[in-house]
């Protein structure tokens, strides 16, 4: 479902008729959405210009870069050659660092620092003409800067929407510091971030927030402006920053009164032009300002940073998948310009390798999923399925063959005590009724078993004794213990899940959703399940993870109190969840 409709189901799903059995060898299947698509000439150009015959047209676009046609190159002027003339910054007459600062993926002597230069930011372009803009960073020991560690300058290219990132080296591991960047005559907003404890260090703690899902249209980011507040070393954002559809006049849910919004957010995102506006106003919001300001961000993406519920190349309308990898190159494209990210993480036309591995001492390591971009198709037409021969393929895989050897892999190395994998979709099994005419998710990890077991099973193998899974996506706060074997609830538990609930998507909620009954009673591996909005705090020892989930009364009004709805503990060694 879209994030503006309600449903007693508990995650979002789109609506498609059931195809035929799951065949890895034919060619995937396009689908009938519930509305039509309108996919814009300048998409359909970018289409039509990949080849038809000989070389297959997703590796013709993937290899060469055929998404060119709406600007895709990534490589930048090279050194004495024609480029984008450069801006006397002197002449930006208004306030450029109106989307904030921002810093992320934190390394023990490196943290990403970004921003993005955009004085009128509902305007294409930002407001800046198409060139070049000089901009100085500095990174400082206090928040008065009088204690300058190191600094620079760096350049804001058009072609990167005049979005700002520098890998900021020779830090001191697990300390504070304080960012700010500089052009003509303005200095951006200070931001605070965080290095990551030396590789190999005895790290005593480490607390660190999980949201994700954050709809504009659903209501105001408050929980954001709490989580600005809270003492965490990092936050990891688990997908849906934005969402890609129709923001009208008065900001949906928001019911603005004293400002209207322009109708370029009136119309679903299919552009790179359309993406690059919504990060604009989604990162105009001083909420969001505020929590990126006040922490590092880990981010993963789910699906509404590109179009609801995609599976790899396959689109949720019914459209040629090389037209929708053009449309997913742009989304792709306009995710890195607007996020803290390093280079490596940067996309070549349609594809971005964001899966990536982090390490906090010898306390944690994150093992951060995509989920989307290598995943078989939905089964049985996705939505809320009996379970059957499709989704139970033992070929089927939800991160992709090679993400999943990355995973195992990286386990086996690992000498943490706690193994976290921040992903987007929930893990454990859900069943709808407790019944045996059960259903399951087809977008989850339950239309994806044999993937799920895989997984599992190389987390046994490497010596996983503290395996912790963190998700979003389902617009709810749950709490699992992961069962060995799910049909057996006295099973050995090998791990825990904790899920964060939505920031605003399915605007207010409810303590306990419609199906609260139903869902405790089927699921007796559940041990938590809020509808509330807000986010989790997780604080991570040597002895113990412990998880306080966060919510807020409502979204659709601003202001709303922080309470704690639960906190539930797992002692290393011995997985399990109890109430705190």
């Amino acid at each position: 479902m879209t994030a503006a409709q309600t449903s007693t189901a508990p995650d979002h799903q789109r609506h498609r008729t059931a195809a035929a059995p799951h065949d890895h060898t034919a060619r995937p299947r396009h689908r009938t959405a519930a509305a039509p698509h309108d996919i814009s000439a300048e998409l359909r150009a970018a289409a039509a210009a990949l080849p038809r015959t000989g070389v297959g047209r997703r590796r013709f676009l993937t290899t060469t870069g055929a998404a060119a046609a709406l600007a895709f190159t990534v490589s930048l002027p090279a050194a004495g050659t024609a480029s984008a003339a450069e801006l006397d910054a002197r002449r930006i007459d208004d306030d450029p660092f109106t989307l904030g600062v921002a810093s992320g993926d934190p390394h023990p002597t490196s943290v990403l620092i970004w921003t993005r230069l955009a004085p009128r930011p509902y305007e294409s372009g930002g407001g800046l003409p198409a060139a070049r803009v000089a901009v100085r960073w500095e990174i400082a020991r206090d928040e008065r800067f009088r204690r300058v560690e190191r600094s620079g300058t760096v350049t804001a290219h058009p072609e990167f929407a005049h979005s700002v990132r520098a890998d900021v080296q020779g830090l001191a591991s697990g300390r504070d510091y304080y960012y700010r960047f500089r052009t003509g005559n303005w200095t951006s907003p200070t931001g605070r971030t965080r290095t990551a404890p030396a590789a190999g260090a005895r790290t005593s703690s480490l607390t660190l927030a999980a949201v994700s899902c954050q709809a504009y249209h659903d209501g105001y980011f408050t929980a954001l402006r709490h989580l600005a507040a809270e003492d965490v070393d990092a936050v990891f954002h688990l997908g849906d920053y934005i969402y890609e559809y129709a923001v009208n006049a008065t900001g949906g849910a928001r019911a603005y009164t004293d400002r209207r919004l322009p109708d370029v957010f009136n119309r679903e995102t299919t552009t790179l032009e359309d993406y690059r506006l919504r990060y604009a106003l989604y990162k105009s919001d001083p909420d969001l300002r505020a929590a990126h300001a006040a922490h590092p961000f880990v981010l993963t993406w789910d699906d509404h940073e590109a179009e609801n519920n995609y599976a790899g190349d396959i689109p949720e309308n019914d459209v040629p998948p090389e037209e929708f990898l053009v449309r997913r190159a742009a989304a792709y494209r306009a995710y890195w310009e607007n996020q803290p990210l390093r280079v490596p993480q940067r996309p070549s036309g349609p594809d971005m390798r964001l899966y990536r591995r982090l390490r906090f001492g010898r306390l944690a390591q994150f093992d951060i999923l995509d989920t989307r971009q290598y995943r078989d198709d939905q089964a049985y037409g996705d939505g809320w399925r009996t379970p059957g021969p499709e989704s139970e393929d033992p070929a089927r895989t939800l991160t992709g063959a090679t993400q999943e050897r990355w995973l195992i892999d990286g386990w086996r190395a690992s000498d943490a005590t706690w193994n976290v994998v921040p992903q987007q979709v929930a893990f454990a099994r859900r069943r709808d009724v407790p019944t045996d005419a059960y259903k399951l998710s087809m977008d989850a990890w339950d239309g994806y078993p044999a993937s799920r077991q895989r997984v599992l099973a190389g987390a046994e193998a490497a010596g996983v004794a503290n395996l912790m899974v963190l998700t979003g996506d389902v617009h709810v706060s749950y709490a699992f213990d992961l069962k060995k074997d799910f049909d057996d609830p006295a099973s050995r538990t090998v791990g825990t899940e904790i899920v964060t609930t939505s920031i605003t998507s399915g605007k207010d909620g409810a303590d306990r959703p419609a199906n609260w009954d139903n869902q405790t009673r089927a699921n007796p591996h559940l041990k938590h399940y809020n509808g509330r909005r807000g986010y989790t705090v997780i604080a991570l020892t040597e002895d113990q993870a412990r998880a306080d989930f966060r919510t807020v009364a409502a979204v659709t009004t601003p202001g709303a109190a922080l309470t704690t709805a639960a906190s539930f503990v797992t002692e290393a060694g011995n997985p399990g969840l109890t109430p705190a």
